[in-house]
């Protein structure tokens, strides 16, 4: 699962309790329960305008208990390492939105690719390699050292061997010509799928990572 994906479902997961807490807060705030002759859910505190959301009794039920305000500091700690945690996640970029692409004996041509079709191309070209089952290849830009990074898993009693030697005279080779580099470094986190319970004790321990082609 990419991080675009799981971006897209927490913020639809935090997005739909949002709305809901919303909506309860609204009826209640109008008094629409008594107006439309609704019940309002029996764990719901505010149910009409003159309730609190949170009432005097909650507040105070824990305030004496040795453990209630470590709890709460930690508690609001925890939550605010993590948001900060994600949103430098997503502020941190490790690659740009496009490359230019040489165009030799084109005079005054700028042509530029999208880093992403480049990975795609990069994850079909590892892909259709051979014992591969799965591959994921991103291209990380560090200032002046752009390198790739892929995750492949191979079927099994895959070689992780010619994998790599696949790879560097395949995809990494083709991305080296069409971007015009001379050099691109990649890390490959390679693993082998287990094989059959007949066959397992024999490919046990087949199980590679963190190749590095240069």
């Amino acid at each position: 699962m990419t991080r675009t994906t799981v971006n897209r479902v927490l913020l639809g997961v935090v997005g739909l309790v949002l709305l809901a807490a919303g909506v309860l807060v609204l009826a209640g705030g109008l008094d629409l329960y008594r107006w439309l002759g609704a019940d309002p859910p029996s764990w719901w505190p505010l149910t009409s305008p003159d309730q609190p959301v949170v009432s005097a009794r909650s507040r105070t039920r824990w305030v004496d208990s040795t453990w209630w305000w470590p709890t709460v500091i930690g508690g609001l700690a925890v939550l605010v390492v993590g948001t900060a945690w994600w949103l430098a996640a997503q502020l941190r970029r490790s690659g740009s939105a496009s490359i230019a692409v040489p165009t030799p004996g084109a005079g005054g041509l700028r042509l530029r690719v999208r880093t992403r079709a480049l990975e795609e191309a990069l994850e079909t070209g590892t892909a259709t390699l051979p014992e591969v089952e799965r591959a994921g290849v991103r291209l990380v830009r560090a200032p002046g050292h752009p390198r790739l990074r892929g995750a492949v898993r191979l079927t099994p009693g895959g070689d992780p061997a010619a994998l790599v030697e696949h790879f560097d005279t395949g995809p990494r080779a083709d991305a080296r010509t069409s971007l015009g580099w001379p050099e691109l470094p990649a890390d490959l986190r390679i693993r082998v799928l287990q094989a059959a319970p007949a066959e397992s004790r024999r490919h046990r321990g087949r199980r590679r990572r963190h190749p590095r082609v240069e």
